[in-house]
């Protein structure tokens, strides 16, 4: 049977990916942030995982404001990259998995969730950039993909219960799935910023450190908060910590193996955290 043999959350700010781009990871302003990754690297080469379910949100590259899905997983043989104005440079294609993909989506909908099934899907930087950062050097991607998209961008948004049960539902679905295959999820997005309005620059560096440290000591912490309350203590963009709660809710109990946060990155908020399952 398939399992998950770890969560992986992490930014994927735009300025990340030109940061690649441009060979600065050792620079002063970069050096702390891209330092941060290498035990994520040492144990992605020890534990091999065979697929990667990422937990994302489109930026106007598939879904826009006249169309927009609460919940969305792709089924593709393959995920192009595409630039959506950051001037970011595409990465080599993305092979999917359509089987687990398949699975995932019949499993979740069995559990009652309303799903778009999307067989031709473009990913953006919520996806190429911590795939960049999880597995350096511009190689074929050691992995097979599926994404799993969630509207943080147009209310009404799903709240952080909704997102934690089904991050618990794609857990099932994995541990349902009868090929033999290691399986990581990773959720991207966040921290506390706010890209535009009177606040815009805002960080809560108080409520990222309590967030970040509940997902191994109690991961259902942030649902007790409304979307609202969310976007009141870490700004309209960092509601995507949804995205790490969901990739989180994946996995039963955990032991943090690293974690980093960062100030600033752009105008915001960076974190990652490495997560595996304990017995």
């Amino acid at each position: 049977m398939a399992r998950i043999i770890g969560c992986i959350t992490t930014s994927h700010v735009p300025a990340i990916g030109k940061a690649i781009a441009n060979g600065l990871q050792d620079e002063p302003y970069w050096k702390e942030w891209f330092d941060g990754f290498k035990p994520v690297h040492r144990w992605l080469a020890e534990e091999k995982p065979d697929v990667a379910v990422i937990v994302y949100n489109d930026h106007g590259l598939n879904f826009f404001l006249d169309k927009m899905p609460t919940f969305a997983i792709g089924a593709a043989p393959e995920y192009q990259s595409a630039d959506e104005g950051w001037n970011i440079p595409t990465v080599l294609p993305f092979t999917g998995d359509p089987a687990l993909s398949w699975h995932l989506i019949n499993s979740v909908v069995a559990e009652d969730f309303d799903v778009t099934m999307c067989q031709e899907m473009l990913v953006d930087h919520a996806v190429c950039n911590p795939m960049a950062l999880l597995w350096p050097g511009g190689d074929p991607w050691p992995v097979r993909i599926v994404p799993v998209e969630i509207n943080t961008v147009q209310f009404p948004l799903p709240s952080a219960a909704r997102c934690y049960k089904l991050g618990e539902a794609i857990g099932r679905a994995v541990a349902s799935y009868p090929k033999d295959l290691r399986v990581v999820v990773i959720g991207t997005g966040g921290l506390s910023h706010q890209l535009d309005g009177e606040r815009a620059g805002f960080i809560n560096k108080d409520f990222d450190r309590k967030f970040m440290a509940s997902l191994t000591d109690d991961p259902a912490w942030a649902t007790r908060f409304s979307t609202v309350e969310l976007v009141e203590q870490t700004g309209s963009q960092g509601i995507e910590l949804i995205l790490w709660l969901t990739a989180r809710a994946a996995i039963g109990g955990v032991r943090e193996v690293a974690a980093n946060y960062h100030i600033p990155i752009s105008n915001t908020a960076a974190g990652m955290l490495l997560l595996e399952p304990v017995a």
